[in-house]
């Protein structure tokens, strides 16, 4: 297949790097100023079965450039969720050029974007579920190698499917394309946005006995957005996704704390969460805006309360627009709870 890869963080360098060794022709899409060190240097990527290098990879500055090397069978969008609208006003301008799309992109939204600027036609749903971490451009690492989900019904899903098993990148297809896409949201904000507000690992929030009902409350404000728009969680690869949905939702609270803070001790490890590092590297921009803020938009539509997907929303945009300085609630658990319920009208426990 001939392939263009719209972002090389993580995802794209790790996905174009095996889809390449794999003799696709693989086009990288970079900011100008990398594209010079990334041609010479590489991506290297490292996994449990060792390192490989793709060496001189095809690495392009512009979308100009890059459609001028097409035609393409397929673009794989992985590009944070806060660029998506500005890249694909970009894209708009190559109307006739742009292939189809795999959105694989966390969150819910980024698609309805894209369809909407595209036409439904060109777009995929997509997911990855392995922990990709990039330590420097070109510089990839694989901490867990699960998977990727694919949504069926489109002429490109099974060549995709059959292409991303030749690459070893474990596909499933998906017949509900959307359940899929809001299973990973639900997973996604486990121990995310958080972590970032607190400045605080995965583990240390779900062993804090308030913090994790907060935890648990938002997973099922999602569980109850999710309800009401008719999507129903699923198996993604490589996670229980369904099996933690249905605890999350039905387990008493203290039942589910054993088995929850384990999951989340081995699903994350000792890796902070993207929110998290967005936040502490400065950025002026957060997913939260597809995770924790979809669930309370949807949420308004529906008619059904998010308070805390609200707080965790507000909260987390305040620290990252400077709104509130970083270390406010840093290692201040407490603080950060009194502040929820006195948001929320709340006279005792959480």
């Amino acid at each position: 297949m001939d392939i263009l890869i719209l972002g090389t963080g993580a995802i794209g360098s790790y996905l174009g790097a095996e889809l390449a060794r794999e003799k696709h022709r693989v086009v990288f899409l970079e900011r100008p100023r990398r594209v010079q060190a990334l041609r010479e240097k590489g991506i290297t990527v490292t996994g449990k079965a060792g390192a490989f290098t793709l060496s001189h990879p095809h690495v392009v500055g512009s979308l100009p450039e890059a459609f001028r090397q097409g035609p393409f069978d397929v673009a794989l969008f992985t590009l944070k969720s806060y660029h998506t609208a500005e890249m694909t006003s970009k894209l708009k301008s190559f109307q006739d050029q742009v292939p189809p799309i795999l959105c694989l992109q966390n969150g819910v939204g980024n698609q309805k974007i894209l369809e909407k600027a595209l036409g439904e036609m060109k777009v995929v749903a997509g997911t990855v579920t392995s922990s990709v971490f990039r330590h420097g451009p070109g510089e990839i690492t694989v901490r867990k190698e699960r998977g990727t989900g694919i949504g069926a019904g489109h002429p490109l899903s099974r060549p995709l499917s059959a292409a991303f098993q030749n690459a070893g990148l474990k596909p499933r297809l998906y017949e509900q394309p959307r359940d899929m896409k809001w299973t990973k949201l639900l997973t996604n904000m486990m121990g995310n946005a958080s972590c970032a507000i607190l400045d605080m690992p995965p583990g240390d929030i779900y062993a804090h006995w308030d913090l994790y009902r907060l935890e648990i409350k938002q997973l099922r404000e999602a569980l109850a957005v999710m309800s009401s728009r008719e999507r129903h969680p699923v198996k993604l690869p490589g996670i229980p996704s369904k099996l933690l949905a249905w605890v999350i939702g039905s387990w008493p609270i203290p039942l589910s704390h054993p088995f929850l803070s384990q999951a989340i001790k081995r699903g994350r490890g000792g890796k902070m969460p993207s929110l998290h590092l967005d936040l502490h590297r400065g950025k002026e921009k957060n997913e939260v805006e597809v995770l924790n803020g979809a669930v309370v938009r949807a949420g308004e539509e529906a008619g059904i309360p998010t308070p805390v997907n609200t707080y965790f929303y507000q909260t987390l945009s305040d620290l990252v627009h400077g709104r509130l300085p970083l270390g406010t609630f840093a290692q201040q658990p407490g603080r950060f709870i009194k502040e929820y319920r006195q948001s929320a009208g709340l006279q005792r426990s959480i």
